[in-house]
């Protein structure tokens, strides 16, 4: 075999580590896109509990939406009532293997329905 210089074996170890590049990126945009759902529910929970204790004042509602969003592996960032509406800010931690180390987060509202 004088001709055979190992072309077809470049070829395919360059695709095959293509594909497995392509791979670890749509795992890491999945990861993503799973904390941030994670996040926006934690958010919308935390939110409703904060407007269901708002009547009791910021410090109890605040409180209630801590432990609503602690139980979703969440911690609120930020949680404050303008009257009876609660406004919240979730942060969720990513995944260890995704690259970057941020954190997802959301912000939600909740209160009374309007006229």
């Amino acid at each position: 075999m004088t001709g055979d210089r190992g072309a077809a074996t470049v070829l395919a170890a360059v695709l095959s580590m293509t594909l497995l590049v392509l791979l670890w990126i749509v795992v890491q945009l999945g990861a993503a896109t799973i904390a941030r759902h994670r996040a926006e529910g934690a958010a919308d929970l935390a939110a409703l509990a904060a407007a269901a204790h708002a009547p009791q004042g910021r410090q109890l509602a605040c409180e209630q939406a801590n432990r609503v969003a602690s139980g979703m592996r969440a911690v609120v960032a930020e949680c404050w009532l303008a009257g009876w509406d609660a406004r919240v800010v979730v942060r969720v931690d990513l995944p260890e293997f995704v690259l970057g180390g941020q954190k997802a987060s959301a912000r939600a509202r909740a209160g009374p329905a309007g006229d």
